[in-house]
């Protein structure tokens, strides 16, 4: 295999953003038949042939309980719904399996979906209502009620518009929250609800039913049905790819040609002062896509203003978005290889701030977990990077822990292996190696023979959204960065 070919096949096809099949957002997409939408058939039918084994809907691999439940009821409802007598059997064992997930939420290592103490009360009430659920979730509910609560007092004028996070979970407000959408001011350009399928679905059944607009969008993102957590995500699949590619050293021209058109993408998409979100008109912005953008355009001799990134500091770490209920570790770490990238020194306050705020977030572990990935190697692996030559003290127990999780045949999983996490271990131990920590070679001999012969999709969704998602292309950018990197230390 040729490496060059392939990154160069990669540059051509990143863009609008490539993302697998979601059940809870197909779920959503599904309830369009009551809008005698074909999409609707196509995406019950989906449903129907993904029901997974113990019954339930979501990742079938890494079992992820947060997933697992949100996914399960949102297609049990979607089910229910139509009340077809050949759908009885699938609910009950539905049903059994969300009973046996709910019970094991606080397994799941990073937390909580995007979403799901908001989102979920709303679904277990439909299911109750709809006769699909017999059991008593009132427990659940109450649990999750304060904070939903809580999360709805903050917003401007107690309201969810597109200029707010929340939006993206719009479809949490259900028949009986309409009030609490500012409908006026709640529509993206594009005819989405903040890029999210299922919220545009609900918008197009229960706010404003068959806005054309909304449903364009749909047929343009799930065209056969089955829709993915998030469309457009531009900026993220650009940013994160070209960030991977960065890591490999200097380009030949060929591959400096190709990146142009996306770094001139990210560069026209930058707002000053605000910087950038995972889609270029996405109106919230936040400091991990502006931090990552600023990184990438800066390594490729770009310019646009780091003031931006300074925007999102707090009095004990920076913010990733406004409103949010707790901060992010991968946010924070790349505020500071953003800023180490501006060339602030380590004694600087703001590079000072988001360091102890990452040690501190480390609580008594040698490694990081994340709200927006569930495996810790990504976040541990870019902390890694972010501080390799500069803090070392801050990721030396890490590199550690990197090391002593190896699996015997080269690989890396805190689940199962993966080429994913393999790839972010791969990266961070030469980035770690080549500022002149010695790693003993038979670390990448194995774990890059593992990874060259377990390179290609299908890969396991680890991305934490309203779902467990895999952004495809961003994964394939990892491990071919991998691969290109273990190549040079190994010749």
């Amino acid at each position: 295999m040729n490496l060059r070919d392939e990154v160069h096949d990669l540059l051509r096809k990143i863009g609008p953003g490539q993302m697998m099949t979601t059940a809870y957002d197909t779920a959503w997409v599904a309830r369009l038949i009551e809008l005698g939408d074909p999409l609707g058939h196509r995406a019950l039918d989906w449903l129907r042939e993904h029901q997974l084994e113990d019954g339930s809907w979501g990742a079938e691999y890494p079992i992820y309980h947060h997933d697992r439940v949100i996914c399960t009821l949102a297609a049990m409802n979607a089910l229910a719904r139509r009340n077809r007598p050949a759908d009885r059997p699938r609910l009950r064992r539905a049903e059994s399996a969300l009973e046996y997930h709910i019970s094991r939420l606080n397994l799941d290592p990073a937390g909580e979906t995007i979403g799901f103490e908001m989102i979920v009360p709303t679904l277990l009430r439909e299911a109750k209502t709809l006769g699909a659920l017999h059991r008593d979730e009132l427990a659940v509910i109450n649990a999750l009620a304060p904070r939903r609560a809580a999360k709805l007092a903050v917003l401007p004028k107690k309201m969810i518009s597109r200029y707010v996070t929340v939006a993206f979970s719009a479809e949490m407000a259900g028949m009986d929250g309409l009030d609490l959408l500012d409908v006026d001011h709640l529509q993206e350009s594009d005819g989405s609800i903040s890029y999210s399928p299922s919220a545009t679905a609900f918008y197009a059944l229960h706010v404003r039913p068959n806005d054309p607009v909304a449903l364009e969008y749909l047929r343009r993102v799930a065209p056969d049905g089955k829709a993915p957590n998030v469309a457009p995500f531009d900026m993220f699949e650009q940013a994160w790819s070209l960030w991977n590619l960065s890591l490999t050293g200097e380009l030949d021209a060929e591959t400096l040609q190709l990146c142009q058109s996306h770094l001139d993408f990210l560069q026209n998409a930058w707002i000053p002062g605000r910087g950038a979100g995972f889609a270029a008109n996405y109106e919230s912005k936040d400091s991990d896509v502006t931090s990552l953008v600023y990184e990438v355009l800066s390594r490729f001799g770009r310019q646009v203003d780091f003031a931006a990134i300074l925007g999102y500091e707090e009095p004990y770490y920076f913010r990733c978005y406004a409103l949010e209920s707790n901060p992010s570790v991968s946010a924070n770490i790349h505020v500071l290889a953003s800023l180490r990238q501006a060339g602030l020194e380590l004694t600087h306050p703001a590079i000072q701030k988001a360091a102890r705020f990452i040690e501190v977030a480390r609580d008594t572990r040698s490694f990081w977990f994340d709200k927006w990935h569930a495996s810790p190697y990504y976040v541990t692996a870019h902390a890694i990077i972010a501080c390799s030559g500069y803090n070392d003290t801050l990721v030396q127990d890490a590199v550690k822990w990197l090391l002593s999780t190896q699996n015997p045949d080269g690989s890396w999983g805190y689940y199962m292996p993966t080429a994913e996490e393999t790839a972010y271990c791969l990266q961070a131990l030469v980035v770690w190696h080549k500022h002149g920590i010695d790693i003993p070679s038979e670390v990448f001999s194995r774990a890059g023979a593992w990874l060259q012969e377990n390179m290609d999709p299908p890969y396991f969704p680890l991305w934490v959204g309203k779902c467990l998602y895999c952004p495809e292309l961003v994964v394939r950018s990892t491990i071919l960065s991998a691969l290109i990197l273990v190549n040079g230390v190994l010749q």
